[in-house]
């Protein structure tokens, strides 16, 4: 049985601007990875209510799982929860449980709960809350999709909070070697190597050092024996292979 499958939808003009670097999705793909959760696209949009709307339910008809990632904060272009609220056509407002929480937190930091605060308590409605840490400010789960924060650190935690929820496979497991020769000379050996072990990804990835060509070559299954198999093929196609 192959295992779940997950998406993230990741939601900001700062990332698609180029003035902020996306540290998420390298997180998520690791965290799942471990998990036995396959990650298998991520979109990126903008601020925009109907490119929020049309990519989550593009993505939760296609995934197990999908999370998103920004537009939860309390700023104006913060429209990411209003905009999963109209995808699964739920209302959405303040809510008591999501407002109690930012009570307890701005009280105890001596700061006040204003109006824009305020905004991070909207939650749609039938969601359930997704616990902060950090800076108390809850995500929120509708069905398979699990909104979460943009800042790294707090969508870390939020990250933290629901993989024990979700119904993961067997981890994805990985060998490498490295190949000093041009990806052409080797790719008719690689080709013939996925055709024996089908079960198992066998990618290759160019790379230039000091003006030669080289591959590194990345076997991942979740077999181990299957992986340490096609491993042991690799060093016989491939004798000064360095691993």
């Amino acid at each position: 049985m192959s295992n779940p499958t997950a998406a993230m939808l990741v939601i900001g003009d700062e990332i698609l601007s180029g003035r902020t670097r996306d540290a998420n999705m390298h997180y998520l793909a690791g965290a799942l990875t471990k998990h036995g959760i396959a990650l298998k696209e991520v979109r990126i949009v903008s601020d925009d209510r109907q490119a929020i709307i049309d990519g989550v339910n593009a993505l939760r008809a296609a995934y197990d799982t999908v999370v998103t990632s920004g537009g939860i904060g309390p700023t104006h272009d913060d429209i990411t929860a209003e905009a999963i609220a109209a995808a699964f056509g739920k209302p959405i407002d303040v809510r008591a449980d999501a407002r109690a929480i930012l009570e307890t937190h701005y009280k105890a930091s001596g700061a006040e709960l204003n109006e824009a605060r305020l905004r991070m308590a909207r939650i749609p409605e039938d969601a359930t809350l997704i616990d902060n840490p950090i800076s108390a400010a809850p995500g929120f789960t509708l069905e398979n999709v699990h909104v979460m924060a943009g800042v790294p650190v707090i969508f870390q935690a939020m990250v933290a909070s629901v993989l024990p929820t979700l119904t993961g496979g067997a981890p994805l497991l990985s060998q490498s070697i490295r190949v000093d020769r041009g990806e052409g000379e080797i790719a008719a050996q690689l080709a013939a190597l996925a055709d024996e072990f089908p079960a198992l990804s066998i990618g290759s990835y160019p790379f230039q050092r000091d003006g030669a060509f080289g591959v590194n070559v990345v076997v991942r299954g979740s077999d181990a024996a299957m992986i340490d198999a096609a491993m042991a093929r690799l060093a016989e196609l491939f004798p000064e292979a360095v691993i």
